[in-house]
């Protein structure tokens, strides 16, 4: 199993891509610490996991809050004896409406919960992996604002996730030399809560993919476990593509 008794930390675990993500690693063989801020749907998953013969502890809390991404690190080695990787998977759209209409309250909450909290998590996550000797970062990004990726109405989520992308290929040229691996995924539409339940919704997000779909959760999920393992243990500093093509229609 490739992250057999291995330590991995998932935001945003407690549905959707992170909690896929969780039950995926969980089968690889590692032990998870799970993060998000539903505590009933956070202890599902991991009495999922568990009840599976898995090895998963949890901790409700704010990513945007930098003192829980230092309790979830500290639970990791405290737990566990240290951490070896982590899916920094928490996000938010914000309210999708044109710039001038745009609060500055909503501006300022898509920046934290999709920028912020991942520098608040690569913080605490690093020294941990330098303690290991190595390790894999993954963050989730988007193709909205990248690789001439916009959409109408999402300037707050396109700003925040294309900032993201900065800062994993920076920390990736940092850390390349210590052994730790710093990548994102940038996933296409997918359904998860986030997409809401509008079948017609959904049909207009599929039809801009060349697939002509949107992707299952654990689709994207295996993305990031490939980056967590050591599959991948030359690909540092990417952005990978997850978006059934949307890149391609693109170009």
């Amino acid at each position: 199993m490739d992250l057999k008794n291995k330590t991995i930390l998932i935001t945003g675990a407690s549905s959707g891509i992170g909690a896929a993500a969780a039950l995926l690693c969980a089968a690889e063989g590692a032990n998870l610490v799970l993060g998000a801020r539903r505590q009933a749907e956070l202890q599902r998953i991991a009495a999922q996991i568990t009840e599976n013969g898995g090895k998963a502890i949890c901790l409700a809390g704010d990513v945007t809050d930098e003192a829980y991404a230092k309790a979830l690190v500290d639970l990791s080695e405290s737990h566990f004896g240290g951490l070896d990787g982590a899916f920094n998977n928490v996000g938010t759209v914000g309210d999708m409406v044109p710039l001038p209409a745009m609060t500055t309250e909503n501006w300022h909450n898509v920046l934290a919960t999709n920028l912020s909290s991942a520098f608040f998590c690569a913080k605490a996550q690093l020294p941990a992996l330098l303690k290991r000797g190595g390790g894999s970062l993954v963050f989730t990004g988007t193709f909205v604002g990248f690789s001439n990726g916009g959409l109408p109405g999402m300037a707050a989520y396109a700003a925040s996730k294309a900032g993201l992308i900065g800062l994993v290929q920076s920390l990736a040229s940092d850390h390349a030399a210590d052994g730790i691996r710093i990548n994102a995924i940038l996933p296409g539409g997918t359904k998860t809560a986030l997409a809401g339940d509008d079948p017609a919704t959904h049909d207009f997000i599929a039809n801009l993919h060349p697939m002509k779909r949107m992707a299952t959760p654990t689709e994207i999920a295996q993305a990031a476990l490939f980056l967590l393992s050591d599959r991948a243990s030359f690909v540092t500093g990417s952005a990978l593509a997850v978006d059934g093509g949307m890149a391609v229609r693109l170009l």
